[in-house]
């Protein structure tokens, strides 16, 4: 399974920016994509997740009410919409991917993910 994720860059506080993400390689349509972010000497914190198939979903408490994902079946894409920046939001953001992560039940960012991409970078700042 291969995941790649774009589309990070640098804003100013109060601007937006969407990230995408795509995952190749399952053998079922059914699995969930996740973002996460990290921050240098800090843990990996986990913002949010959908499932390719069902309306499963988990936004994480420190970016809920301006983040949301969405995804787009056809071109099998999945993206997180960030709005509303803060410079506490400036991290490297990771996709990941795993067919036995249920979106919506409680721990689905806290479990074991097993496919990553390689990173890209957010950066809000003035």
């Amino acid at each position: 399974v291969q995941v790649e994720e774009s589309g990070g860059g640098s804003v100013q506080p109060g601007g937006s920016l969407t990230l995408s993400c795509a995952a190749s390689g399952f053998t079922t349509d059914h699995y969930a994509i996740g973002w996460f972010r990290q921050v240098p000497g800090k843990l990996r914190e986990g913002v949010a997740c959908i499932s390719s198939t069902d309306g499963g979903l988990t936004i994480a408490d420190s970016v809920k009410g301006r983040f949301t994902v969405s995804k787009d079946n056809a071109k099998r894409t999945f993206y997180l919409q960030m709005n509303n920046l803060k410079p506490e939001d400036t991290a490297l953001y990771y996709c990941a991917a795993d067919d036995l992560v249920i979106p919506g039940n409680p721990g689905a960012l806290d479990v074991m993910w097993h496919y990553w991409g390689q990173g890209t970078q957010v950066t809000v700042s003035s």
